[in-house]
């Protein structure tokens, strides 16, 4: 995730700035939660053994779980930050922020960031704090750790650089503030050269050197009369291939962009609030009623839709192997065909709900449940 080719030389939103808006709006917008489809006896297709397990604080925040090669780095709502070495399970260290977290965990190996809930952006290294820095507002996206520099973006538009090792800021790049904002973690990653963002529906191709945009590509454009049903955040996990980065924009579209022109390859409606994965030849991803549905990568026509996991509230999906993986709130990891949706075979964590979409990791799964489980599974 790093850059490539660039190498450098506690309140709410601050008066004027936009308000923030939970994720779960549209889910209590209806007078019941649908019954999750009932699941069928596991079919038990494709081995997969526990290799480790680490135990954080609980997680009661968005949590985003970093991996930098075999480093694993995840966080628990308390502040505590661990790196874990994913071949063994063993942690090469573990610190406190010295807050509870809104935001986390960015990392490039070396230095972890994360982001309290007083708004203040801390970076640790080796297991002590290295520095912190106030913010202008509240963060819910992990910051990003790439070309030895520590990037941010707040909810009132602003996106921030720091030096990694003294926190002195760099450059800020500030948007208009919008009415209503997304309280979920958003996109911010580096391709090659560019910072890579996302700014309402679109995403923004940034110089990491001094924060001018270099491109803006729209996944999602505002509809409706009001602010609610405006708001098109894009939001979770984005699936990368190369040049090409796919995202969400909440409750309306999926969409993949070219970042190499800048230019959106394709759109298509999708009605959801988790991330999307994918690989080179398909995207993968979760609707709001708990539809898994693969999309061709190369133009967004639909590969296979299954309804096997019906209103079940899935994470964002990993793909890995021969699977596509997700985890749900009852605390059951899934693993389906990447080709057809079939299942594969399903594993119950331990008892609470997954925390956040899967990774892969030195050949290993790792999830992070609610109650502070950090689990290590291995596919046969």
């Amino acid at each position: 995730m790093n850059f490539k080719r660039f190498v450098p030389a506690a309140p709410v939103l601050r008066a004027g700035a936009a308000i923030v808006l939970t994720a779960t709006l549209v889910a209590c917008s209806s007078p019941s939660k649908p019954k999750p489809a009932e699941l069928p006896a596991n079919v038990a297709l494709l081995g997969v053994r526990q290799a480790w397990n680490v135990k954080v604080p609980a997680v009661s925040f968005g949590l985003q779980t970093n991996v930098s090669g075999d480093t694993v780095t995840v966080a628990g709502a308390d502040g505590t930050v661990v790196a874990i070495d994913a071949r063994t399970g063993a942690e090469s260290w573990r610190a406190s922020a010295g807050a509870p977290l809104s935001a986390g965990v960015g990392s490039d190996g070396s230095i972890a960031a994360v982001v309290t809930n007083r708004n203040e952006l801390v970076a640790l290294q080796g297991g002590k704090v290295l520095w912190k820095q106030q913010l202008t507002a509240e963060t819910f996206t992990a910051p990003l750790v790439a070309g030895r520099r520590v990037f941010v973006q707040t909810a009132d538009r602003t996106t921030s650089a720091f030096d990694g090792q003294s926190g002195r800021r760099l450059w800020v790049q500030q948007r208009s503030a919008e009415n209503l904002v997304l309280k979920k973690p958003g996109v911010l990653i580096a391709v090659g050269d560019t910072l890579v963002t996302g700014i309402g529906g679109r995403l923004v191709g940034i110089n990491p050197a001094n924060g001018s945009s270099r491109w803006e590509s729209p996944i999602a454009a505002p509809r409706g009369t009001n602010d609610v049903e405006r708001l098109v955040d894009l939001t979770g996990s984005v699936s990368r291939v190369g040049d090409s980065v796919c995202a969400r924009a909440y409750y309306a579209t999926v969409g993949c962009v070219d970042t190499a022109r800048g230019a959106l390859v394709w759109s298509k409606p999708a009605v959801s609030a988790e991330g999307v994965g994918g690989d080179d030849r398909l995207l993968f991803g979760t609707e709001s009623d708990g539809n898994l549905t693969a999309w061709r990568r190369a133009d967004g026509e639909r590969a296979w839709q299954t309804d096997r996991l019906k209103y079940r509230e899935l994470t964002a999906p990993l793909a890995a192997g021969r699977s596509v993986i997700f985890g749900d709130s009852s605390g059951l990891l899934h693993f389906v065909s990447r080709e057809d949706g079939a299942p594969l075979n399903r594993l119950s964590v331990d008892g609470s709900a997954i925390a956040a979409a899967p990774v892969l990791a030195a050949n290993t799964v790792v999830v992070v449940t609610r109650n502070g489980g950090v689990f290590g599974y291995r596919p046969e």
